[in-house]
């Protein structure tokens, strides 16, 4: 806990109230769209960041961008779990909720532990506000919320009383009861305000009257806070024991764009990223498009197959080239994508999976996408496959992503997800230096014979030259119709077209040899091995490592690499009775490890509701097992 609180923060001492130290807190605000509730979270995420403890967040909005006030599908609401130990998940339900509307306290009463506290703005329940949220009664009144501890607190009341003597409109005085709201979060948890009262200042710097408004608000709720009766106790959490280092707070889309600029750095290039905004991936466009100053070129098309294209034409160019979208994107590309499996181009192509199908549920997680990155081409059109488990392993999966590509002359599919790329994490800033090099070599010269050969390759990676266009005496040909080998010519000879194929599907095996072998954490043998990929890493570490210290015979890994599979994978799998492979899909990889080792004991856990898993639900499919 910060030792130095400014004065307005002072804890009135004659009241004595109790500091309880606890290990781990799980906080949800909700409220409206309008509410600032993404806002809200971002800051004590930070001010948290600034205080020394590790945490997981998950922001959770609609996909329109604007629904009716009041209503139930216009929610939005935003986690994180705090700790003083190492953790991966925003939690599995809050230990405080604080609900800004009679809408934010119907759809978030599931995500709320039993006994847990429920901060309710008791100022809008009025009939009309009961009626958009389909409340049948107030749940203030009667017993609805028994098996919780209700804090009715009349926030917009409040938060007008406070901002009394300011000159601003009704409107945003009402704007302003988030930050009334975060004022009593930051006293319950014995936060500092200080780094908010920045942002504001830094924030609306144009604007005194808000910033000074604002500011007012989050001091009016830290002092309400202090000074009622409502509260018995305040509580702290101890800062985390992390590895030394320097740490800043870190989204997956940020991390994701941040890996891809130090990759581009490492080669000595341009980084290319051509893209056409979609939901969640968009914010890894937002990034980039800051950093033009490592010659970072972004490029918004106007649709998914001009941006592939245009992507297409940056990895011939000879530049580091990327794009990104999410589900419904990748199919649009994906005929522009097979171009670059036939011309053997070093193209990345990141998709953050949302649920599906069609347009699904645009702001809600999924993992769905893995067959499609695997097989949604025409032909034999085998790439490589990898997947972040982080939102700050994005860094260095997107770091990976550009290497192989790169090295072997291959496109690769990055699989992020919505709740990875959304989420947030603290992230060790990596020693530039100890990133592994990323060598590009393009042919200056023809060869001896005065013939240039496309398509010859080297002979431990089977990567073809990267010449770049323009080079005297290196002109070729480029396209989608089948190549002969060598040359590069248009080949229809059947014996010719059998020897491509094997050789780009064998490129894309000997991967394998270029990668880490898949890590086991816990028994080498057992009862139980659960394997993952992707935003389940969180769940899967936390229930498994909760059952080991029980004595329970499980292990847990995970996989990064999907296509290929890391080189030992097998070996491991045959070491367990039963295989537990937790996805949100219905069995994707779980249907890609029984194709390939149809001998391993192989068990699903399926979730397709937009949500993350929690904890409780994979162990208790362990247990089952056991």
């Amino acid at each position: 806990m910060n030792s130095k609180i400014a004065e307005d923060q002072s804890v009135t001492e004659k009241k004595n109230k109790e500091v309880k130290s606890v290990n781990t807190i799980t906080v949800r605000f909700a409220g409206d769209s309008g509410d600032g509730m993404q806002l809200t979270g971002d800051q004590f995420t930070d001010t948290t960041a600034m205080m020394g403890n590790d945490f997981a967040t998950l922001p959770d909005y609609p996909a329109e961008i604007r629904a009716p006030i009041g209503t139930l599908p216009g929610v939005s609401s935003f986690q994180i779990q705090f700790s003083d130990s190492i953790i991966f998940t925003p939690g599995d339900a809050a230990d405080v909720l604080v609900a800004m509307n009679p809408a934010a306290l119907k759809v978030n009463i599931p995500n709320v532990k039993k006994d847990g506290l429920i901060i309710v703005n008791e100022s809008v329940f009025t009939e009309q506000n009961l009626r958009k949220a389909s409340w049948q009664n107030n749940p203030l009144l009667d017993d609805t919320l028994k098996d919780f501890n209700v804090l009715k607190v009349k926030l917009s009341e409040l938060t007008k009383n406070a901002l009394k003597d300011h000159p601003l409109k009704l409107t945003e005085v009402e704007r302003c009861k988030n930050f009334f709201a975060l004022g009593i979060m930051f006293w319950l948890y014995s936060r500092t305000f200080d780094y908010t009262i920045d942002w504001i200042q830094r924030k609306f710097a144009k604007r005194p009257e808000i910033v000074n408004a604002n500011i007012a608000a989050v001091k009016a709720g830290y002092n309400f806070a202090d000074i009622t009766e409502i509260f018995p106790s305040q509580y702290c959490v101890k800062q985390t024991r992390l590895e030394p280092g320097i740490y800043r707070k870190i989204m997956g889309n940020q991390a994701t764009a941040i890996g891809f600029i130090a990759a581009a750095r490492k080669a000595q290039k341009t980084l290319f990223y051509g893209t056409y905004p979609i939901t969640p991936a968009s914010t890894v466009l937002h990034e980039l498009a800051k950093h033009k100053n490592y010659d970072v070129k972004t490029f918004q098309a106007e649709d998914e197959i001009a941006a592939m294209g245009a992507t297409i034409g940056a990895a011939f160019a000879g530049e580091i080239a990327l794009t990104g979208t999410s589900g419904p994107g990748l199919c649009l590309k994906s005929e522009a994508l097979n171009l670059a499996v036939m011309a053997e181009l070093p193209v990345v192509v990141v998709n953050v999976q949302r649920s599906g199908p069609s347009t699904g549920m645009p702001t809600k997680t999924e993992q769905a996408d893995l067959l499609q990155a695997m097989y949604g081409r025409n032909g034999e059109s085998p790439l490589v496959v990898l997947a972040p488990k982080t939102p700050s392993d994005c860094f260095q999966m997107a770091f990976e992503a550009v290497r192989i590509a790169v090295k072997f002359m291959v496109p690769v599919i990055f699989l992020s997800d919505g709740y990875i790329g959304n989420g947030s994490e603290p992230w060790k800033l990596p020693d530039v230096d100890q990133l592994p090099e990323i060598k590009v070599n393009h042919p200056l010269q023809p060869n001896a014979d005065d013939q240039y050969q496309p398509y010859k390759r080297d002979p431990q990676t089977l990567a073809r030259p990267w010449a770049r266009p323009g080079t005297p005496g290196l002109e070729h040909r480029i396209g989608g119709l089948a190549k002969a080998d060598l040359t590069g010519n248009v080949s229809y000879d059947p014996e010719n077209n059998q020897k491509m194929i094997n050789l780009r599907a064998e490129k894309v095996e000997r991967v394998a040899q270029d990668i880490p072998e898949l890590e086991v954490f816990g028994p080498e043998k057992g009862k139980v091995l659960v394997i993952g990929w992707g935003g389940t890493f969180g769940a899967i570490y936390q229930a498994v490592n909760q059952m080991q210290a029980e004595g329970k015979s499980v292990a847990r890994a995970h996989l990064n690499y999907i296509n290929p599979f890391p080189r030992n994978l097998g070996e491991v799998l045959k070491r367990y009775e039963t295989v537990l492979i937790p996805e949100l899909n219905m069995g994707q990889l779980l249907n890609l490890i029984r194709f390939k080792f149809p001998k391993v004991n192989s068990e699903g856990l399926h979730k397709v509701q937009g949500q993350p898993f929690k904890v409780y639900e994979i162990q208790e499919k362990i247990e089952a097992f056991l």
